[in-house]
């Protein structure tokens, strides 16, 4: 039996190395630039909720994470804060708080996807006009692509 050449291992190690790497970087260099200050300071002027993602969270670990405020309007939903870089990630509004991927996944049938997550060091969706942020007390950004929980942000209590 023939053995591979030492280089055969290491062309390989490296095409794998470069494939992982592609796959954290390119949502960074394609991430959509943060909403201004003057966007934030025009949605709290209105009639809004908050809420916080944690970095901390039960669900979340250390390439899976969330920090910052979390702004609800009927208009608008948007995020001051940092996300880990990922792939695919999606906001959900969720009918009641979770905090990890096996409590998301039991709610998510019930849960609205409200578009991409495309940037990282903020951002801002609009909510369509037939969805009451109020029939709902959680966000949730959710990678799609992998099945992982990022993290959640409570911004009311259910009642």
């Amino acid at each position: 039996m023939r053995r591979f050449p030492l280089y055969t291992l290491t062309h390989l190690a490296v095409f794998i190395a470069g494939i992982a790497l592609g796959i954290y970087l390119l949502p960074i260099l394609t991430a959509a630039p943060p909403p201004s200050e003057s966007t934030f300071s025009e949605l709290m002027q209105g009639e809004r909720l908050m809420g916080r993602f944690d970095r901390d969270i039960r669900g979340s670990d250390f390439l899976h994470w969330g920090e910052g405020e979390v702004i609800v309007s009927a208009k608008r939903i948007a995020h001051r804060g940092k996300l880990a870089p990922g792939p695919d990630y999606k906001l959900y509004l969720v009918p009641q708080f979770v905090e990890n991927a096996e409590a998301f996944l039991a709610v998510k049938d019930k849960s609205l996807n409200l578009g991409d997550v495309k940037g990282f060091s903020g951002f801002m969706l609009n909510v369509p006009p037939e969805v009451d942020v109020k029939a709902y007390t959680t966000v949730v950004i959710w990678c799609e692509r992998f099945g992982k929980f990022i993290s959640a942000a409570q911004y009311r209590t259910a009642g």
